[in-house]
């Protein structure tokens, strides 16, 4: 008889996890049907970096969130998954929730993001946690994250917001009742 202990299956576990996000976020409806959505999982190595770039922001920003979160997640996470859009306009003739009159006036500042990049990506970061939260994996939405991966460009130079998502298994979410970092 074999025996896998708790701590043999959990990173695999999450690992699998990690992957329905991503298919969720993939398969979440998105305006006009445009895919801007690129989403990837972060682990080993690249989780490392991607610590030591929060707080390496934390410091240089004297920001104690982006400290506390790379604190969070070196101690607690072992997988992160990312999603990141694009900012790309529909093309729209008579839209204006951007704040501009219509796409083609919105398109001449090409880093104001559109409304609806920004409302898919969202919609993806939430089918994605449900996942998350339908197979009880310790999880959080973080932007510190994001930020860290956007510096390091870990979705491509054309992704401009990014949200990341730690995921662990453990007794009490270690993403809440966070302590600040003194």
């Amino acid at each position: 008889m074999t025996l896998i202990t708790e701590n043999e299956m959990r990173r695999e576990a999450l690992m699998n996890v990690a992957r329905q996000m991503v298919l969720a976020a993939r398969t979440a409806p998105k305006a006009k049907g445009l895919n801007t959505l690129e989403m990837a999982i972060v682990a080993d190595n690249k989780l490392n970096l991607l610590n030591r770039t929060m707080k390496e922001i934390g410091e240089k920003q004297e920001n104690d969130i982006f400290l506390r979160d790379a604190h969070n997640v070196m101690s607690s996470a072992e997988i992160v998954v990312l999603i990141g859009t694009r900012i790309q306009s529909l093309g729209l003739k008579f839209c204006g929730i951007c704040g501009f009159g219509n796409c083609a006036e919105k398109n001449k500042y090409p880093n104001v993001p559109c409304t609806f990049n920004s409302t898919d990506l969202g919609i993806a970061v939430g089918s994605a946690v449900s996942v998350a939260m339908d197979l009880r994996v310790d999880n959080r939405i973080m932007y510190t994250i994001g930020m860290a991966a956007l510096q390091l460009e870990l979705l491509g130079k054309d992704v401009k917001i990014i949200y990341g998502i730690p995921l662990s298994a453990s007794s009490k979410n270690p993403f809440f009742d966070r302590k600040p970092i003194s």
